[in-house]
């Protein structure tokens, strides 16, 4: 089962039934995806999902088996028209440690053709806006991860691209560092309106991190979409734990009786409350009232009445489980 939904206008990247095989192994299979511009979109899936090949494709390092499509408006099949708009940090950043930061930007700018008059105003500002200003003058080998893979995301920078693609830019981070990867990768896009397309397997900061989001499973699209909307759902579970235990067991039978989807535990249950109109704040608390109000007519008190939060590897989980039925379903 794949879930699409379209954005409206122009996409920075929009391609279809991207596919790459190597002999008879099949990496990436009829990918279908849409980004639109000035998001950061994640991207999604197990290992071996075909995220990094599906990148490499996108950046010219690969070329598709089948597949056509746009990205920044130039063709898919020619790389070359769109790339100078391009920035990526694609696995380990590349850098010289025994150079400082200031000087491994400096040759990756001369690299990048920009000329000896701009480059170090802009050096200087890359630096800046990567939150590494103060450290520019140290050799990189000094730095910690996080300042490397801060520093590789300003060498991606430096000509200021329309779109940066970054492949598990937290990978390896501690806490902290994750953090700061995390608000420096939302600048790039609040600040200045680029597209950002992040692989990730951290998907807590990927909910955090991201507005868009696309979801892959062996190769397959599962979903791609507004992040908020694949969180949203038409039921809410909500522990519900009545002032006595022995109020338990007659709750849920009144829950069976309102014909409400509820499991028991030892001191509370967990009910079930579909809200499926288009306003489903005010219907989940209308439903919640409703409950409330019928435990109170049987001499039912409730101490609480929390809902459940599904977190976005609830939701990942569903939807890998509903791409694989498939595959069970042919292997019966």
């Amino acid at each position: 089962m794949t879930t699409t939904t379209h954005p409206p206008g122009r996409g920075a990247i929009d391609v279809r039934g991207l596919t790459k095989r190597y002999g008879r192994r099949t990496v990436v299979s009829g990918l279908d995806v849409t980004i639109p511009e000035g998001v950061v979109a994640g991207f999604v899936g197990p290992n071996g999902a075909g995220k990094t090949t599906t990148l490499r494709m996108l950046l010219g390092l690969v070329r598709p088996t089948e597949g056509e499509g746009t990205v920044l408006g130039q063709p898919l099949r020619a790389p070359a028209a769109y790339l100078p708009r391009v920035g990526a940090l694609i696995e380990s950043p590349a850098l010289y440690p025994t150079l400082s930061g200031t000087r491994n930007l400096a040759a990756l700018a001369a690299l990048a053709g920009l000329g000896r008059a701009e480059a170090p105003a802009r050096v200087a500002a890359i630096l800046d806006q990567v939150g590494l200003a103060g450290r520019g003058g140290d050799q990189v080998r000094s730095y910690s991860l996080g300042m490397k893979q801060r520093l590789a995301i300003g060498a991606a920078l430096l000509t200021d691209p329309d779109l940066l693609i970054l492949d598990e830019p937290t990978n390896g981070l501690d806490p902290i560092g994750i953090r700061e990867m995390r608000t420096l990768i939302r600048s790039l896009t609040a600040r200045d309106g680029r597209t950002v397309l992040v692989s990730s397997h951290l998907l807590a900061e990927v909910e955090q991190m991201c507005d868009w989001l696309i979801v892959v499973e062996g190769g397959r699209l599962a979903y791609q979409g507004p992040t908020d909307r694949l969180m949203a759902s038409t039921s809410t579970e909500v522990v519900l734990r009545p002032e006595h235990e022995e109020d338990v067991a007659p709750l849920a039978d009144l829950l069976a009786g309102l014909s409400v989807p509820a499991t028991r535990g030892p001191a509370e249950v967990v009910a079930t409350l579909t809200t499926p109109g288009s306003d489903g704040a005010r219907e989940y608390a209308r439903a919640l009232a409703a409950v409330n109000r019928a435990a109170a007519s049987r001499g039912i008190t409730l101490i609480e009445m929390s809902p459940r939060r599904h977190s976005l590897e609830d939701r990942y989980q569903g939807l890998v489980t509903q791409s694989r039925a498939p595959e069970m379903e042919l292997t019966r």
